[in-house]
């Protein structure tokens, strides 16, 4: 009996010693990631002042940008959302609209507000999507395309899209989202800086509830008043402001979010499309990009751009966020696993040798070990195998290294473009970095673990958001 508490004992010992050296380095990779992001910060905000993005008559060479829209039961918002993005603000522009096997009333109401009527001609090649049944072209709005097919989910519905523009560039949006309307001027400048290397940039996401959104326009920035949307406000900054930038510093940007980037419409063609047999398909194809691109031996850049904003609803249940981010932990998995070859090899250049590793070290395995931390340590603790200033470090090194990045993206976001300009405003975003280390943190840990289970068993369901919708007046 003694000889097995002693191996007990040990184990649990090193248990502990793994996770703390473990978290010395993840951590440090963090804060060379927010450094690195700090100095490319400095650099974007100095060119978007001396650059102002918008010269719609002094430069010819903005490339065409297709918009693409999934659309599946949409019939409540589809006519505000594409009256919003037909709005926005860019020289050449089409507005294409996939109809993904609506069951609800989404095509009638884009037939009766915009004046569809049917393109007589055949489609001009394959398109690797569910069947389509017919292509619409507006009397009224000569820029908005509306494609009506065989329900076969987001991927197969962007696929579609991607086929049917003739734009150079499209842009991948969710139809719920809200894009500023200069916004496009700016996620296109990788392109016109670099024409013949640029494959794809992205923008940043922002948290829309409680803001009053009018005409598809964000006249007020307001901060959640609920707890759930508050901290992931948090998440938010620190994931675009920090990370990304971080990453496009060494030119290993890996993701690019689904809701709001620009991509060379031939380059994703030439890898086959989105992939449909994935949860995370944003991930999966920014992965495939730089894959292709390397293994064909081509120069290419795949960019972030801090300044071009859109606005998206999050969860505010604890259930409908779970269920989110069980999908994002499966299809984070999953991408690894398909591109595991890309691991720790240095011809895939700095995203092989280092970010994909960091990646799965810090993000796929990270929550997993954190979470048996908070279970392990304090029960080593309570049998006296390690000292509470042991137990201690390791909270320091996960909560209170997580209060002072999230106020590091806090800083960024006030240095830089700064649309939370109140100091109340600010003063909230610091106590919700705070929240967001007690509680909603360790959650996740355990969201991560049910992901795991799911990606197990083969759980591949997307799971249905549900949504309250956009304030429409200022309260």
């Amino acid at each position: 009996m003694h000889s097995i508490q002693h191996l007990l004992g040990t184990v649990l010992l090193l248990f502990g010693v793994f996770v703390i050296c473990y978290y010395l380095v993840v951590n440090g990779g963090y804060l060379l990631l927010h450094v690195l992001a700090l100095f490319e910060l400095r650099d974007d905000v100095r060119d978007s002042r001396w650059n102002p993005p918008f010269r719609r008559f002094s430069s010819p060479f903005y490339p065409g940008i297709g918009i693409v829209v999934p659309a599946y039961n949409e019939e409540a918002t589809i006519v505000e959302s594409v009256q919003s993005m037909l709005s926005l603000n860019y020289p050449e522009l089409e507005v294409v609209v996939v109809n993904d096997g609506s069951t609800d009333a989404t095509l009638d109401r884009l037939v009766e507000t915009f004046d569809l009527e049917a393109v007589d001609a055949d489609i001009p090649f394959d398109v690797p999507s569910e069947e389509i049944h017919r292509v619409y072209r507006s009397c009224t709005d000569e820029e908005l395309l509306v494609v009506d097919k065989e329900n076969g989910g987001k991927s197969d519905a962007l696929n579609a899209g991607i086929w049917l523009t003739e734009m150079r560039l499209f842009c991948a949006v969710d139809s719920d989202t809200v894009i500023d309307r200069d916004a496009l001027l700016s996620l296109v400048r990788p392109f016109l800086e670099e024409p013949t290397t640029a494959v794809a940039s992205g923008g940043v996401i922002r948290v829309a509830n409680d803001c009053v959104i009018q005409d598809g326009v964000v006249e007020s920035v307001k901060l959640p008043k609920t707890g759930l949307p508050g901290v992931q406000v948090m998440e938010y900054l620190r994931a675009f402001y920090s990370g990304r930038l971080g990453l496009n510093r060494i030119n290993g940007l890996i993701l690019i979010s689904g809701a709001f980037g620009l991509f060379q419409t031939d380059a994703v063609r030439e890898v086959g499309g989105y992939r449909q047999d994935t949860v995370t398909e944003d991930f999966d194809i920014v992965v495939r990009l730089h894959r292709h691109l390397k293994e064909t031996g081509r120069e290419y850049t795949v960019d972030f751009v801090p300044e071009p904003v859109a606005w998206t609803e999050v969860p505010s249940t604890r259930r409908v966020l779970g269920r989110q981010r069980r999908r994002w932990y499966r299809g984070m998995i999953e991408t690894v696993v398909t591109h595991w070859r890309m691991l720790g090899n240095p011809n895939y250049g700095r995203v092989g040798s280092f970010v994909m590793p960091f990646f799965v070290v810090a993000e796929v395995l990270g929550p997993l070990i954190e979470g048996l931390g908070y279970v392990v340590l304090p029960l080593a603790w309570y049998f006296g195998v390690l000292n509470v200033e042991f137990v201690l470090v390791f909270f320091l090194l996960t909560t209170g290294f997580g209060i002072f990045l999230s106020w590091f993206g806090v800083f960024s976001e006030v240095w830089s473009f700064n649309r939370y300009d109140s100091p109340w405003q600010v003063l909230r975003l610091l106590w919700y970095g705070v929240l967001e280390n007690f509680g909603y943190r360790q959650w996740k840990t355990l969201v991560a673990w049910r992901g795991l289970l799911e990606y197990l068993r083969g759980v591949d369901t997307w799971g249905a958001m549900e949504r309250t919708g956009f304030s429409t007046e200022d309260d």
